[in-house]
C-alpha cells in the first residue's frame, strides 16, 4: 500500500506517523511546501525507504498528479480551501481521497466527483478528522442503534491540561480557526427544522472524570458538518457544541460583542486595522504557550426508540497528549483518525464508493477498533 499525504503540518504528520508504523504499507510520500521542518515523531523513519518527503505547489497541479501517480491513497491535510481540487485531482489519477472537510459547501461540491468515482471504484470521503469525524462515526452509530432517533447530542473540545487564566485556553490548531466558530452561525435541528444558533450561546455544564471534571458546552459552527442537512425531517433535535473549561465562553462572548473579532477595518493614526487580526497578533503567543500538554474531551448521546422502548446510547473519550512521541491529543484524535479512514479506504473495509461523508460511509465498529489500537478507547453505554 501507497499513500501520500498532502500537507506536513501537524494532522498531516501524524497521520503520516500512523500509517508509516503500519505493517503492510509500501511507502509514505509527505508532500508540503517545503521539506525541512519535519516533526520529531518522523525523524526516526527519515532514512527508511518507507518515508519520503517531496516539495510540491499545491496550486500547481501538475505538480500534484505527478506526486499522485502510483499512490492508493492520497490524505489531504492541506487548508479547506484546497479540498475540492485536491479530491478532484485523486479521482482523475485513480486514488482513494480523504480530507479534514471544515467547510461544509466545498463538501457539497465534491459531491459532483460522485458518480466518476463510484464507477472507477474509488472512496472519496471529505470531513475525516475529529469534528467533523469521529464525532460523525459515533453519532451515527447510535443512530443505527435505534429503530427511530429523536436526540443527537455532541460535545467536545480540545483542552489545555493545565489550563491559565483568564481564557482558561491553549491553540492547538489555528487562532484564525477558532474565532471562525466563535463569530459563526451554528445549524441545529429543532423540531426536525435547520435552525442556525449564534456561536458561544445555550451554555450548559457537562461533567467528565476528574482531573478534567466540569466543562462547559456552547454552540459552535461546522462540527458536525453536512449531517443536520441529511437528517432533516427525520431526527427532532440534533446539535453540536463545543467544550471548554467554565467561564470562557462568557470572556470570549465579550470579546466578540466589543468588536474586537470584527473584520471590518477600523482607521488608527491614519492605518487601516483588522480588529481580528490585532487581537489574534496580541493574543496568539500568550495562548500557544505552554506548548504540547492537551487533551481532548468528547461525548456524543443519542436518544431513540428500539422495539417500542425508549433508551440512549452514550460515547465518551478523554484522551491525552503522548509524551513518549510527542505527539498531542488532538493530532491523535485528528490526524489518527485521517490515517485510519484511508488505510480502511484501501483495505476494502470501507465499501461505498463514490463521496460519503464519514457518517455515510464508514463502518463504526472497525474504525473505533482502529482508534483502540492507538490507545483512543471510545467507551459506550446504553441506556
Amino acid at each position: 500500500m501507497k499513500f501520500l499525504v498532502l500537507g506536513g503540518g501537524a494532522q498531516g504528520s501524524a497521520a503520516a506517523f500512523d500509517l508509516v508504523r503500519r505493517k503492510g504499507v509500501e511507502k509514505v510520500i509527505v508532500a508540503d511546501q517545503t521539506v525541512g521542518n519535519v516533526r520529531p515523531f518522523l525523524k526516526p523513519f527519515v532514512q527508511s525507504s518507507r518515508l519520503e518527503f517531496t516539495a510540491i505547489d499545491a496550486y500547481d497541479h501538475g505538480e500534484v498528479r505527478e506526486v499522485m501517480e502510483g499512490v492508493d491513497a492520497v490524505v489531504c491535510g492541506l487548508p479547506y480551501y484546497f479540498n475540492y481540487d485536491m479530491a478532484e485531482l485523486a479521482v482523475e489519477s485513480d486514488c482513494h481521497y480523504c480530507d479534514l472537510g471544515g467547510n461544509t459547501e466545498i463538501v457539497e461540491r465534491q459531491r459532483v466527483l460522485h458518480d466518476e468515482a463510484k464507477r472507477r471504484g474509488l472512496s472519496i470521503m471529505p470531513d475525516c478528522g475529529l469534528a467533523p469525524g469521529m464525532v460523525n462515526i459515533l453519532a451515527q452509530a447510535g443512530i443505527d442503534h435505534f429503530d427511530e432517533a429523536v436526540s443527537v447530542k455532541i460535545r467536545v473540545g480540545g483542552l489545555p491540561q493545565q489550563p491559565r487564566p483568564p481564557l482558561n485556553y491553549q491553540i492547538v490548531y489555528s487562532m484564525e480557526g477558532v474565532l471562525d466558530y466563535y463569530t459563526t452561525l451554528s445549524v441545529v435541528l429543532e423540531d426536525g427544522k435547520l435552525v442556525q444558533k449564534k456561536a458561544l450561546s445555550e451554555l450548559e455544564d457537562v461533567d467528565f472524570p476528574e482531573p478534567v471534571g466540569t466543562l462547559e458546552a456552547f454552540h459552535t459552527a461546522g462540527g458536525i458538518s453536512t449531517m443536520p442537512y441529511r437528517y432533516q425531517n427525520q431526527i427532532p433535535h440534533m446539535e453540536y457544541k463545543t467544550l471548554r473549561y467554565p467561564g470562557h465562553a462568557k470572556i470570549m462572548e465579550a470579546v466578540r460583542e466589543l468588536g474586537l473579532l470584527s473584520l471590518d477595518p477600523v482607521e488608527i493614526d491614519g492605518n487601516k486595522v483588522v480588529p481580528r487580526d490585532f487581537f489574534i497578533r496580541v493574543v496568539s503567543p500568550r495562548l500557544r504557550a505552554p506548548r504540547g500538554h492537551d487533551l481532548v474531551a468528547l461525548r456524543v448521546e443519542v436518544e431513540g426508540s428500539k422495539a417500542g422502548k425508549s433508551g440512549g446510547v452514550r460515547f465518551d473519550l478523554l484522551d491525552y497528549y503522548d509524551a513518549d512521541h510527542g505527539v498531542t491529543a488532538m493530532m491523535r484524535t485528528t490526524g489518527y483518525s485521517l490515517a485510519i479512514t484511508s488505510l480502511m479506504q484501501v483495505d476494502g473495509r470501507v465499501t461505498e464508493h463514490g463521496v460519503t461523508t464519514p457518517d455515510e460511509g464508514m463502518p463504526a465498529e472497525a474504525y473505533i477498533e482502529e482508534l483502540a489500537g492507538h490507545g483512543i478507547n471510545i467507551e459506550k453505554s446504553v441506556t
